[in-house]
């Protein structure tokens, strides 16, 4: 009773924004409901009052339940068929997340771009957009702001993605009797599985290859996600061991270490193992669904806290790693399934 006394309000909110968020996201998917989320919590922020006693719960959803958004995600990954797909295109994911993250280091280094957003826009770009700043965000301890930038970086490419690769893939001489090499060009380089989804769809219509490209482009882009997992042990290590040289208190292993990406390891088992044995995958639709609801909400408490005009001001510089990141990821897909005579 007292934790929906302390935060019912907040998340209320959350929900209530969240709502119209996914039925936007829903007609126009390349934008995606986590964007629509932002942008009403931003334009809805400035406007109440009551702010003191609505802090506690939109806390609570941009923390708490952005974790459980990632542990339902783990409801949508059958590792066998991850492992299958993984085969042979898995040297490609690897070089592809390994040139994002590097360039993003760079960046870092070389022109003082803040370590947090850097990190949330390489991972974002490398791995699965929203779904790897979810997991990421609060191993980093990323705030609200930098969480929303490396979103709308995201947001970014991802339009730009899904409008032009089907183009891209046309002059670069890719198959058009078989969806499996664009399949794996737009599973390894576009980073939302909304933006996949559009571009494989695309490609697919377009040479009436029913849906070869989607269904290749999608397992890719699961088995991507499962790099989630490695990434943010390793940030959190990263964050003790920096704590540790500068000698700062009150970050441990114990308080750092995310948790939830254990229980998004098993729910993937989970998942595994019934399909094994005979259970359909539709029996988790629900819970991928809500894992996708509780992005949105979880979007839509960041949005409440993010100034807008600040947003804009320095939104410069990610937008630059974004676009390096983003360059990186495809000049290094393109070249590996060249090397591999995939076309």
């Amino acid at each position: 009773m007292n934790f929906f006394k302390k935060n019912g309000k907040g998340i209320l909110v959350c929900l209530i924004l969240a709502i119209p968020a996914q039925l936007l996201g829903n007609v126009f998917p390349v934008v995606g409901g986590p964007v629509f989320a932002i942008l009403g919590g931003m334009i809805l922020g400035p406007f109440i009052k009551s702010r003191e006693e609505l802090k506690s719960g939109i806390k609570f959803a941009s923390k708490k339940i952005l974790q459980y958004a990632v542990i339902l995600l783990g409801f949508g990954m059958n590792l066998r068929v991850v492992f299958e797909t993984g085969k042979q295109s898995l040297p490609i994911i690897l070089c592809t997340i390994t040139t994002s993250l590097m360039i993003a280091y760079i960046l870092h280094r070389t022109m003082h771009i803040p370590g947090n957003i850097s990190t949330l826009v390489g991972v974002g770009s490398s791995i699965c957009g929203g779904s790897a700043i979810a997991a990421t965000a609060p191993v980093i301890d990323a705030d609200e702001e930098e969480v929303a930038q490396a979103i709308s970086v995201i947001f970014l490419f991802n339009i730009l993605a899904a409008l032009i690769f089907p183009a891209v893939g046309s002059a670069l001489g890719f198959s058009t009797t078989s969806g499996e090499a664009f399949g794996i060009f737009a599973g390894t380089a576009v980073n939302d599985t909304s933006s996949v989804t559009a571009a494989a769809s695309t490609w697919d219509s377009i040479y009436h290859l029913g849906s070869q490209t989607l269904d290749k482009a999608v397992t890719v882009k699961l088995t991507r996600t499962l790099a989630i997992i490695p990434i943010t042990l390793v940030l959190a290590f990263l964050r003790v061991r920096k704590a540790e040289t500068e000698k700062k208190d009150g970050v441990s292993l114990k308080k750092v270490f995310p948790f939830f990406i254990l229980f998004f390891m098993a729910a993937s088992l989970i998942t595994t193992i019934s399909m094994a044995a005979g259970i359909p995958g539709e029996v988790f639709t629900p819970l991928k669904n809500l894992s996708k609801f509780f992005i949105i909400m979880a979007m839509g408490a960041i949005g409440f806290h993010t100034d807008l005009g600040k947003l804009i001001k320095s939104g410069g510089k990610p937008i630059l790693v974004g676009f390096c990141c983003w360059m990186g990821i495809t000049v290094v897909s393109l070249g590996m399934q060249h090397f591999m005579h995939l076309w």
